[in-house]
């Protein structure tokens, strides 16, 4: 699997009184398939805080197409769409993994504060992954 693919599969709990999955957990699978697309590339969100990076999510949004039920695999691609060294953003298509149809799109956007919560330069502070994750911007539409 490509390391901008992030497979799960849908849990019970995770759906609402229509047997679908409830809309909030979309942000939900978009915010763990970023992480595993982050630490494949070398930027462990873990790590990074533990260094004193801080990486709040300051816009979120999901666009819904097709249900998730109970036990769909969803495929969430991601990938880095936009990345300054101070604010990164990433869009996400969410695809059944069976049919292949979209379930979801949407984008989240992110920026690097300190433990002080005021913003920070990566490029500047932790050149290391400023370098990673500026190769790994998607160029393609």
């Amino acid at each position: 699997m490509q390391n901008n693919v992030y497979l799960r599969a849908a849990n019970y709990y995770e759906t609402d009184k229509m047997g679908i999955v409830h809309h909030s957990n979309h942000i939900r699978y978009f915010e763990e398939a970023r992480i595993y697309f982050m630490k494949n590339i070398g930027c462990d969100v873990a790590q990074m805080e533990l260094e004193g990076i801080i990486i709040p999510n300051v816009d979120a949004y999901a666009k819904y197409f097709t249900p998730i039920r109970f036990g769909d695999e969803v495929e969430i691609e991601v990938k880095l769409a936009k990345f300054t060294g101070t604010v990164m953003e990433y869009t996400y298509t969410a695809r059944l993994k069976e049919s292949g149809k979209v379930a979801a799109t949407g984008h989240t956007q992110h920026c690097f504060v300190g433990p002080d919560f005021r913003p920070m330069s990566l490029k500047k502070k932790f050149p290391e992954y400023y370098n990673k994750l500026k190769e790994n911007i998607s160029f393609s539409e």
